[in-house]
Order: structure tokens, then C-alpha cells, then sequence
């Protein structure tokens, strides 16, 4: 999905930090960077990335998600990137013989939201792309928070967690309950206006013959009202439309039979 306003100023509001454990490529780094780019988020956190930091491939996948690559912060132990967070969710899609509230995203959403809202700082904490967390590394956070995936094959990507967890956050919150270009259609014409869209039809339908059978004439023309009447037509539309219908017209009665044309008349002559 295309669609970036590079002339909008992005606002750092309050929201969750992402926390990679370990993260092996720098390509998911950067893959995360835009998923959290996409919704709000801004404050990511590497745990002793395999390839160190900064990293050119994580810079390239990020797709110009500059402000928040810019703000990477790099820690040792995951013990040091969450010790400023008060409430802490790890994200696991395996069972774990600890004992640990487990959410969903929806519900980890609005209690990261809840907990933010009174000014506490949270974090989600995701784990290497082969294994995942250690339990240890599970036993330092408050909660689990898990999908709804399809057991057989419960492995996502980083960047994929990233983002379904970004996304929930953004919809729960007060910034994802209007879509950016919602609103945009034009009103729909008065009545009026159909109404006349109607008659300038149904007249040049009757002109070129289209109605066949005049007993049948009634329940064609209930039929074609209604496609319109639920289409919910413009004003600009419905000019559109009849302008249409004029230009169809126009061309039929050129080209009515023994209708003489400026062509024909040169040739008699």
C-alpha cells in the first residue's frame, strides 16, 4: 500500500516500545522499524543484535522509516532495555510452563493503552527468529501475549508480530478510530436530481426503442430506477451519467434510417 504524505509531520505521542531479543538479520530490523513506522510507533529497542548496530541492511529494509532507525537504542541484557518500563508483555506464539496472564492482542492493546494513559512506560518484547524467548527472558514480564494462529504453523516473522501487535495497538487507540481519508465522497444528489436522471432515460430509451413490449414497459423501468436509486449517485455523476445518455442519443439520431447526412448530400450531388 502506496500512499506516504511526506508534506504531514509525524508526532511522537506516547506508545509502546518494541524490544528485539537478539535479532539475527538486519533486514528484520529494519522490516520492524517500517511496521511500527506504519502505526504510531517509534521507540525501538535491540538486545545485543547479532550483527551490531547500525546496520546497512536494516537501514535499506526500513524503507525511509528514518525516524525511528534514527532512534534505535542498543542494550546488552534485556534486563537493561526494559528496566525504564513499568508494564512489560513478551510475545510468544509456544506454550510456556509459566505461570503468566496470556492475552490477546486486543486485550494486551487496551491495557497497554490503560497503562500508558496514567503515564507508566510499557514495552512488548519479541523474541529471536529461530527460537523465540528464553523463559527466563518470559519470567521478567508481566504478561504473554499471543495470536490466534494456526497451530500446525505458529511461526511468524519478527516484522509480522511487529506489526499485527502495532496495528492492534493503533486500532484500540483514539488514532485509529477514523481511517486517514475517510469522508471523501461527495454527498449524495437530492432527489431531485435522480428524478430528472430518470425522465432524460427513460425518455431516450422510449426514442431508440429499447422498450420492446409496452406491457413489459412498467416493470423495466422500476428495475432500472432502482439500480440507480441504489448506487447513491452524485450530483457530479449524475451530470456525468446524462451526459452520457445526450451523447448516446445524439449518435442515434445521426444515424437514424432516412435521416440524410452532410456526407450523404455531397454524394448526391
Amino acid at each position: 500500500m502506496a500512499g506516504t504524505d511526506k508534506s504531514l509531520d509525524l508526532t511522537f505521542l506516547p506508545s509502546p516500545a518494541v524490544i528485539l531479543c537478539e535479532p539475527q538479520l538486519g533486514e528484520n530490523v529494519g522490516t520492524t522499524a517500517r511496521a511500527m513506522a506504519n502505526f504510531g510507533l517509534w521507540d525501538l529497542r535491540l538486545v545485543n543484535p547479532r550483527d551490531g548496530w547500525p546496520n546497512e541492511r536494516a537501514i535499506a529494509a526500513a524503507s525511509r522509516a528514518d525516524h525511528v532507525i534514527e532512534r534505535v537504542r542498543v542494550f546488552a541484557t534485556v534486563e537493561e532495555a526494559i528496566a525504564d518500563l513499568s508494564l512489560v508483555f513478551a510475545t510468544t506464539a509456544r506454550r510456556r510452563d509459566i505461570q503468566k496472564p496470556v492475552f490477546g492482542p486486543e486485550q494486551a492493546s487496551q491495557n497497554l493503552i490503560g497503562h500508558i494513559g496514567t503515564g507508566g512506560g510499557a514495552g512488548l518484547l519479541f523474541g529471536r527468529e529461530r527460537w523465540g524467548l528464553y523463559n527466563e527472558e518470559i519470567s521478567l514480564a508481566d504478561a504473554i501475549v499471543t495470536l490466534p494462529v494456526e497451530a500446525a504453523f505458529a511461526s511468524l516473522n519478527i516484522a509480522q508480530a511487529v506489526l499485527i501487535m502495532a496495528y492492534e495497538w493503533r486500532r484500540q487507540s483514539d488514532l485509529g478510530s477514523t481511517l486517514p481519508f475517510s469522508g471523501g465522497l461527495d454527498p449524495t444528489a437530492p432527489r431531485e436530481e435522480l428524478m430528472g436522471l430518470f425522465g432524460h432515460l427513460e425518455e431516450t430509451l422510449d426514442r431508440t426503442g429499447f422498450f420492446k413490449t409496452e406491457d413489459k414497459r412498467p416493470t423495466m423501468v422500476h428495475n432500472i430506477r432502482a439500480i440507480f436509486a441504489r448506487a447513491g449517485l452524485s450530483s457530479q455523476e449524475i451530470r456525468t451519467l446524462r451526459g452520457m445518455i445526450s451523447s448516446i442519443d445524439r449518435k442515434h439520431e445521426r444515424q437514424r434510417p432516412g435521416r440524410s447526412t452532410a456526407a450523404d448530400e455531397e454524394t448526391s450531388e
